[in-house]
């Protein structure tokens, strides 16, 4: 049996910046026109009217302040309401292959390895931007990784989920090195005219380079131990999908709101946070660990308010500051890379024998924590 370590990490950050000011400008624009379409229906009670947003909403509901996004021009345009990204053809790098390429690329440097070194690619995201072939089987051509490849989805702790794939494979052998990539492109997966979360999600990619903690070139963190669980909820949900088609008869398309993101936030709020709380200290236990032990939470970015909450529930107390980063007002919601970031962000300041905790959670309803020791 071999020990695994993170031995390097990369974040790709789209060039496009979306504002709340201005993602508020944008979709009140819309707002206000659809209102005056109907405003005849609205006054007879028949249709509620849209409510508008503002920066200071979406910073009391989220923390969020702003989103990197892969287009910003199709969402901010109230005609759109939608990234606007160009068709590519078949002999062209998908866009999510595009973006994980930059982020492996920077793991790779931060491990001191090439790609040729890499023997297993785990493309771990909540959307695939299609079924087959496996968009990490296309990461694994264009970077000139060898072994084998396949993709991961248990929507944002896709992450997680496949580091601890990664580190089950190094530890019995059957791959040497690994690369774990989350490409997300959510700025395509929200509904920009929905008030409720229009203001929720960012495009950006993380990867990790999980190795033998004996072939490591450098300081690295030893992958103590993992744990994923998963427990069926709808209330994160979207339905998108090739079965679509089955449910109309010629150019009968339905409504397509149910393929976009949806969620029922206050049950997911409710019954989310004790489930993770519960994940994180259960885990700590078996590993005979106090969170007394656990210098670092690096939560999932979903939303201040539910970090704020684990960090309080996981440490007994309000963390301190550092102890439970976020990193959400600058990216936003990024699914299964939200962990990744502030993994990337806040971990060079550990000393040798330091704990942290990388924990991911989302629709499933899903949890994945890793426990992991700087070396």
């Amino acid at each position: 049996m071999f020990q695994p370590a993170i031995t390097g990490s990369g974040v790709f950050t789209p060039d496009a910046v979306i504002t709340n000011e201005e993602l508020v400008t944008a979709y009140n624009a819309y707002a206000e026109r659809q209102n005056a379409a109907n405003a005849g229906a609205i006054a007879r009670n028949e249709v509620a009217a849209m409510p508008l947003s503002s920066a200071e909403f979406i910073v009391g509901a989220s923390g969020i302040e702003r989103r990197f996004v892969l287009d910003k021009t199709g969402v901010l345009d109230p005609e759109i309401m939608h990234p606007v990204l160009p068709e590519r053809t078949d002999d062209e790098p998908s866009v999510m292959a595009e973006m994980a390429i930059k982020a492996c690329n920077l793991a790779l440097a931060a491990a001191g390895r090439e790609a040729a070194e890499v023997d297993l690619v785990i493309c771990a995201a909540s959307n695939h931007e299609r079924a087959y072939p496996a968009i990490a089987v296309e990461i694994q051509d264009l970077i000139g990784a060898g072994g084998f490849a396949f993709d991961m989805n248990v929507a944002c702790s896709s992450a997680t989920f496949g580091i601890q794939a990664a580190a089950d494979m190094i530890r019995t052998g059957s791959a040497r090195r690994a690369i774990v990539v989350n490409p997300e492109i959510c700025s395509a997966h929200v509904e920009w005219r929905d008030r409720d979360c229009h203001f929720i999600f960012g495009d950006v990619c993380t990867a990790v380079v999980i190795e033998r903690e004996e072939e490591a070139k450098g300081p690295h963190f030893r992958i103590r131990s993992t744990r994923c669980a998963t427990q069926f909820s709808n209330n994160i949900r979207n339905n998108n999908g090739f079965l679509r088609r089955t449910r109309t008869t010629g150019q009968d398309l339905p409504d397509q709101r149910d393929m976009q993101f949806m969620q029922n936030g206050r049950k997911v709020f409710k019954e989310v946070l004790p489930l993770v709380s519960a994940h994180i200290l259960s885990h700590l236990e078996d590993e005979h660990l106090s969170a007394d032990n656990i210098h670092r939470l690096w939560l999932h970015q979903a939303n201040k308010s539910m970090n704020d909450f684990i960090g309080k529930k996981v440490l007994g107390r309000t963390p301190e500051a550092g102890e439970q980063p976020n990193i959400l007002q600058d990216y936003a919601n990024t699914s299964s890379a939200g962990s990744i970031i502030a993994f990337s962000q806040y971990s060079q300041d550990f000393a040798p024998g330091d704990l942290g905790v990388i924990c991911s959670f989302g629709a499933g309803y899903s949890v994945g924590s890793v426990l992991v020791e700087r070396v």
